[in-house]
This record gives structure tokens, sequence and C-alpha cells, in this order.
């Protein structure tokens, strides 16, 4: 699987870590920085790379997901999930690892790399990355209802299957 990440000055040791943990488990890994320390760097730019580079792999058909990490992960989730077609989740436990997936097919997890060990942050992406999503029809009405938004604009209707 391809595996985009991104951080800002916050998680970039906990980066290099993460992406020598996933390519020894087998997956490509896509930096999008940074790739050097500045204490004053701005992480939107990364993430949103690093969501444009999963949406693109996805409408392009190879498996991707994208792990981006900052000191709390709030802000860089929140810069990923401005690009259309990102799901991205806050992840801090096993938990919300396994319901990002199987709730909300998220394709982006965002981690506080000051919140968490690099032990634990690995377990949080490995359970990540391994859980499928089932497609249960609730959770197929829901993210293609938040598609529908994206695309037009429109606020769905509750209960309402629309195209994906």
């Amino acid at each position: 699987m391809r595996i985009h990440l991104a951080t800002d000055h916050a998680g970039l040791d906990f980066l290099r870590d993460i992406a020598d943990f996933l390519i020894q488990a087998g997956h490509e890994v896509v930096d999008h920085g940074p790739t050097d320390y500045d204490a004053l760097d701005d992480y939107p730019g990364f993430c949103i790379r690093a969501g444009r580079g999963v949406v693109a792999d996805l409408e392009a058909g190879v498996e991707a997901l994208g792990v981006v990490f900052g000191g709390s992960g709030n802000g860089e989730q929140i810069a990923a999930n401005k690009v259309p077609g990102v799901r991205a989740a806050l992840v801090w436990n096993r938990d919300t690892a396994v319901l990002a997936k199987e709730h909300n097919n998220a394709n982006v997890c965002a981690i506080g790399a000051r919140q968490h060990s690099i032990d634990d942050a690995m377990l949080l992406i490995e359970t990540f990355i391994n859980t499928p999503f089932p497609g249960d029809e609730r959770h197929v009405r829901r993210i293609t209802q938040i598609s529908h938004f994206e695309k037009t604009g429109e606020v769905p209707e509750t209960g309402v299957n629309y195209p994906s």
C-alpha cells in the first residue's frame, strides 16, 4: 500500500521513525515534508499535499492512505480534510483508529506527535491501516452524503442515499 506522510516541525522526528516502520512493513512511503526542522514552518501545505496524493492515488486505483502528524494532530486533520475526497480522522487510541475505518472509511489518520510515544503511534497506524471498511449500508449512506455535499454544496437530507 502507498502511504502518504506529512507533518510540521513538531512531528518531524516522529515522521522519520514512522516512515522507517512503514517501509519495513512493506509499504511504499511518500513523504510530503517537511525535510528540515524549522520551528516556524506551517503544516497546511504539507498536509494538503498528502491529502491530494491520497485522493489522486485512490482515483487512479492505487491502494493508498495518509498519515499526518503535528503537536496535537488537530490542525493537520483540519488541513487534510480541506481536500475534496479526504476523510481524515484524529486517532488517539485503538478504538478511534478502528472506528475511523469501520464507520467513516477514513483515508487519512491524524496523530498528535506530542501526545503519544512512537510505539503507541505505530500501533495506532498499524491498526488504522489493517482495519477494513465493512461497507455497512448506513455508513456508506453517510459517506456518500458527505461526498454529495462536497460536490454540490447542498446539505444532504437524512436517510437519503445519494449517488457516489
